[in-house]
């Protein structure tokens, strides 16, 4: 998941990031030293949590929640000042941290996060159709559309990534499956076409989808920044 840090504190920053750096399903996309500055970021780049202060010069980090309140990426409060806790909850937010941050503590926040992206997620493709059948072998299987990563072309075969490590291998070509996937899936390379809603995030030209790095062509970059409708 794309993490930003607010704060104007440059040393609390420098902490974050240590932080972060610790789970590898996150991916640190900036910092900013205020909300103005977040703000700008959050409405020009693919965000999906929010290490907010609250005390910052200027704008404050309820100001910018409430701002985003409509549509914000997931939000987790960081603040030397517990009496604003009752108000920042009001605004739905993922977690309320008190400063100074232990890294049990920070963990035990990032799971909550992941907790509620899996419910957008999965409300999210409660459109889609809820399974796929394949021929693998002779064998023919059901498979979940929200257990699926990726497909990948190798050879005169497809392999199909699921979650959990699973694997099966079909024999087609990736042209003639991707004429046959519900809109959720779309080609990112020539050999890969990709789960939109298993994306974590993007570094460069590569694609993390639950720690996989998938490459992402030059000529698929621009349909790729338009289906995942950054704000």
């Amino acid at each position: 998941m794309n993490c930003l840090i607010v704060d104007d504190n440059q040393v609390f920053r420098l902490l974050l990031k240590k932080l972060i750096a610790m789970d590898s399903s996150l991916v640190l996309v900036a910092e900013c030293e205020n909300a103005m500055e977040a703000h700008h970021h959050i409405m020009n780049n693919q965000v999906d949590i929010i290490f907010l202060d609250i005390m910052m010069p200027g704008m404050s980090g309820l100001e910018l929640a409430k701002i985003l309140e409509d549509k914000p990426p997931l939000i987790i409060f960081t603040t030397s000042v517990a009496e604003h806790a009752v108000e920042a909850f009001s605004l739905n937010v993922v977690d309320f941290l008190l400063k100074p941050i232990s890294p049990a503590r920070f963990l035990k926040s990032i799971e909550k996060a992941k907790s509620a992206n899996h419910k957008y997620q999965t409300s999210s493709d409660t459109q889609l159709p809820e399974f796929i059948f394949i021929r693998d072998s002779n064998i023919v299987r059901r498979v979940k559309v929200v257990d699926i990563l990726y497909f990948e072309a190798i050879g005169d075969y497809v392999k199909i990534q699921l979650i959990g490590n699973i694997d099966y291998s079909i024999h087609s070509s990736l042209k003639n499956i991707e004429t046959k996937l519900p809109q959720v899936f779309l080609r990112v390379h020539r050999s890969f076409i990709i789960n939109l809603n298993k994306i974590d995030g993007i570094e460069g030209k590569t694609l993390i989808l639950d720690k996989n790095l998938i490459p992402v062509s030059d000529s698929y970059r621009a349909n790729l920044n338009k289906s995942m409708k950054f704000l």
